[in-house]
C-alpha cells in the first residue's frame, strides 16, 4: 500500500491545471510498474492479465466498484484474459492526483 491508497478523490470540474510531466513522474513510484504514462503524460494506463474470463470479469467489477466509490471513472477495455485500464481527468484534459489515487487502489486489489 502507498500513501495514495489512503486518500480519496476530490471532485474535479475543471478550472485547475493538469499535472505536468514532472509531477506525474514524482507520483509514478507509488504505483506498480505495470502503469505507464501515455499520451504525452496525459493518461495513465495499465494492462492486467488473468487466467480466464471469470477472473477477468471479477477484476473488471472490482475496478467498477473503485470507480463508483471514488466517483472517478476510467476507460476499461477487456477480453477473455486481459483488461486495460486507462485513467485521465476529462475535465482538465490530463492527469490529476485522482487518477493516481485510483490506480493505487487498483494495485491494492491485485495484492
Amino acid at each position: 500500500m502507498t500513501e495514495l491508497t489512503n486518500k480519496r478523490c476530490v471532485p474535479c470540474e475543471g478550472g485547475v491545471p493538469a499535472l505536468d510531466a514532472a509531477a506525474c513522474a514524482a507520483l509514478m513510484p507509488q504505483l506498480q510498474p505495470r502503469w505507464t504514462l501515455a499520451g504525452d503524460s496525459r493518461a495513465l494506463a495499465a494492462t492486467f492479465e488473468f487466467k480466464n474470463y471469470y477472473h477477468t470479469t471479477a477484476f473488471v467489477n472490482a475496478v467498477i466498484y473503485v470507480a463508483h466509490r471514488e466517483d472517478h471513472h476510467p476507460d476499461v477495455n477487456f477480453g477473455y484474459k486481459t483488461c486495460e485500464v486507462r485513467y485521465w481527468t476529462h475535465a482538465v484534459g490530463g492527469l490529476t492526483e485522482n487518477d493516481f489515487i485510483c490506480a493505487a487502489k487498483i494495485d491494492a486489489l491485485m495484492g
